[in-house]
C-alpha cells in the first residue's frame, strides 16, 4: 500500500489548532497553539512545529518546541500563548508574532502584540520585544489578539482584533452595560473606548518597519464594525485574523461569529474595501449543501487557520474538537479551489484532505479519523468541558478512541476507494448491545456487525457488500448501552 495521510494529519496524540500554514523554501510549515490531549484550558503547551516536503504532504516530521512560554516578560501574569503566526522579515530572518493569555482566556486581550525571532523557520526563536510605537510605548491601540503576519512586497503588515457581540451574547443593551462590559473584557479605559471611532473591537492592520517592532502607520479597522445591512451581516467576523496575497488581491481569512467557520473576504487593498466571499470550511460541516446548525456532524467550536498554495495546489487548514471540548483541538486540512473569478466554494471535511484521494481500504485505521461523529444533538462548544453524555474522541492508555456512542450515533469516514467485497473489523469496549449498521453515501446497507458488552478491547467482524469504487463509509450504532470504537480494519 502506498503511503497515505488522514485528518488529523498529525500524530493523533499532539494537538495543534489555529494552524497558519507557510512555505519556506521546499517545505511547509504549520506554526499553531499548543493544546495539551484532555487537557483543562486553551493553549497549554509551549509552540510545537510539524513540517512538510511540498511535494509530499504524507510526510509530516515533528521539528520540535521553537518557543517558550517562560520566554516572554509577561508569563508570571498570563502563561499562554495563543494563536502565533510567522513572516519571513526584509533581513531573511524569521518573525514569531503572537499574544499572552490566562488560564480559560482571562486576560488574553490585554497585552501587547510579542515578537520573536529565529535565523531558520523552525528554530529555537528568540523574544526581542512587543509592537511599539516609535517612543516605545506599546502598541495596544483597538484589541491586541491572534495577530496574524504578512510581508507584502517589503511592507510588513499586522492584522489582529476580536469583536464581541455583548448585546447577542449577554443580552447587554443598555449603553453604559456595554461600555462596563468593554472596560472589563479589553482592559479599556472608558475614555478610551468613548473615543475610539466606531469601537476598540473588529478586525485591524498595523505596518511595522524593518526592525519588525516599530509602528510605522496608525493601526485601522480593515472592516466597518457596524456590519448591519452589509455583505457581512449573516457572518461577521470573530477572531482569527490572517491574510493571504493571490495575484494582486487580500483574502482576508477569519473565524465568523457563527464560530465554526472560516470565511474570506476579498479586497485589491491590504486595508479597506473588503467584501464578503463566503465560507471556506466549518468543523460541523455547517452550510455545505445548505446544511443548518442544528443538523451539525460534529461537535462544533472556535475555529482558527487559513489557506496556502502548496506546490501548485491551494488548501485550507483549521482544527476540529475532541474530549468534548474547545481545549484539545487537532490540525486537519482539506484542498480548496480558488475558481477564475476568485471565489471559493466551501469544501467539506473529510477524513483524507491532504491525502490526493480516498484511503484505500486495506488494512487498519484508526478509528477516530472519522470526519463526522453525530448523535443527532451535537453541542457547540465554549470555554468549558462538557459533562454530558454524547460521542467524542477520547484517549486512555489504551489508546484514542471514540467514546461514548449509544443508540443512533453515527459515525462517518469519507472516503475510501474499494476493490470489491471485503470484511470489516471492528475493535470495540462498552456496555453496548446491538449492531453497526454498515452503509455508504446511498444509504445501501453494506453489511452489519453485532456488538456485545465487554470491558477489554475486543473485535467484531462482519462482510462488506462494498462495490468497486470510491465511497463513503457510516456506522450507525442500534442497540443499548454505550460502546466506544478504536480501529476498524479491511481484510479481504
Amino acid at each position: 500500500m502506498k503511503k497515505q495521510i488522514f485528518n488529523p494529519f498529525l500524530p493523533l496524540n499532539e494537538c495543534i489548532p489555529d494552524g497558519e500554514p507557510h512555505v519556506f523554501g521546499d517545505r511547509v510549515y504549520l506554526y499553531g497553539s499548543h493544546d495539551k490531549e484532555g487537557g483543562e484550558t486553551f493553549c497549554m503547551l509551549d509552540y510545537t512545529v510539524y513540517s512538510a516536503p511540498v511535494d509530499d504532504l504524507t510526510d509530516w516530521r515533528c521539528e520540535g518546541v521553537i518557543y517558550r512560554a517562560e520566554q516572554d516578560p509577561d508569563y508570571a501574569e498570563r502563561k499562554f500563548m495563543y494563536a502565533p503566526d510567522v513572516v519571513r522579515g526584509n533581513d531573511g530572518r524569521y518573525y514569531l508574532y503572537y499574544c499572552m493569555s490566562g488560564k480559560d482566556g482571562v486576560g488574553g486581550y490585554f497585552g501587547p502584540i510579542s515578537v520573536a525571532v529565529c535565523d531558520t523557520p523552525a528554530g529555537k526563536y528568540e523574544y526581542i520585544g512587543c509592537v511599539r510605537y516609535p517612543d516605545g510605548t506599546p502598541m495596544k491601540k483597538y484589541v491586541c489578539f491572534d495577530p496574524g503576519v504578512i510581508n507584502d512586497n517589503g511592507v510588513i503588515r499586522i492584522y489582529y482584533g476580536t469583536q464581541y457581540d455583548f448585546e447577542e451574547r449577554d443580552g447587554f443593551k443598555d449603553s453604559e452595560e456595554l461600555i462596563s462590559a468593554e472596560m472589563n473584557m479589553f482592559n479599556k479605559s472608558r475614555e478610551e473606548i468613548l473615543g475610539t471611532p466606531e469601537s476598540v473591537m473588529g478586525p485591524s492592520m498595523v505596518t511595522v518597519g524593518d526592525d519588525m517592532l516599530t509602528v510605522t502607520s496608525e493601526p485601522v479597522h480593515i472592516i466597518p464594525y457596524k456590519v448591519k445591512g452589509t455583505d457581512f451581516e449573516q457572518h461577521p467576523f470573530f477572531e482569527a485574523s490572517s491574510m493571504r496575497k493571490v495575484g494582486d488581491k487580500y483574502y482576508f481569512i477569519y473565524s465568523s461569529q457563527k464560530n465554526h467557520e472560516l470565511c474570506y473576504a476579498v479586497s485589491d487593498f491590504p486595508d479597506r474595501d473588503f467584501k464578503f466571499g463566503g465560507t471556506i470550511v466549518s468543523n460541523g460541516d455547517v452550510g455545505y449543501n445548505g446544511r443548518t446548525d442544528e443538523d451539525r456532524l460534529n461537535m462544533t467550536g472556535t475555529t482558527h487557520g487559513s489557506i496556502e498554495n502548496i506546490n501548485g495546489e491551494w488548501y485550507v487548514f483549521y482544527h476540529r474538537l475532541t474530549h468534548k471540548s474547545d481545549y484539545s483541538r487537532q490540525a486537519c486540512a482539506e484542498k480548496i479551489t480558488i475558481e477564475a473569478d476568485g471565489s471559493i466554494k466551501q469544501v467539506q471535511i473529510t477524513s483524507c484532505g491532504l491525502n490526493g484521494g480516498a484511503l484505500i481500504a486495506e488494512g487498519a485505521y484508526p478509528a477516530v479519523i472519522a470526519c463526522n461523529i453525530t448523535n443527532g444533538k451535537m453541542p457547540h462548544g465554549s470555554n468549558k468541558i462538557y459533562t454530558h453524555s454524547f460521542p467524542n474522541v477520547n484517549h486512555d492508555e489504551s489508546g484514542r478512541f471514540i467514546a461514548e456512542i449509544a443508540n443512533g450515533t453515527l459515525i462517518g469516514y469519507k472516503y475510501f476507494d474499494f476493490d470489491g467485497a471485503k470484511k470489516l473489523s471492528l475493535t470495540v469496549r462498552g456496555s453496548g448491545s446491538g449492531v453497526f449498521e454498515i452503509t455508504d453515501e446511498t444509504g445501501k446497507i453494506l453489511g452489519s456487525a453485532a456488538v456485545s458488552p465487554s470491558e477489554e478491547w475486543c473485535k467484531t467482524e462482519c462482510g462488506l457488500d462494498a462495490s468497486k469504487g470510491v465511497h463513503s463509509l457510516f456506522l450507525t450504532y442500534k442497540g443499548s448501552g454505550m460502546t466506544s470504537i478504536m480501529e476498524l480494519e479491511f481484510r479481504a
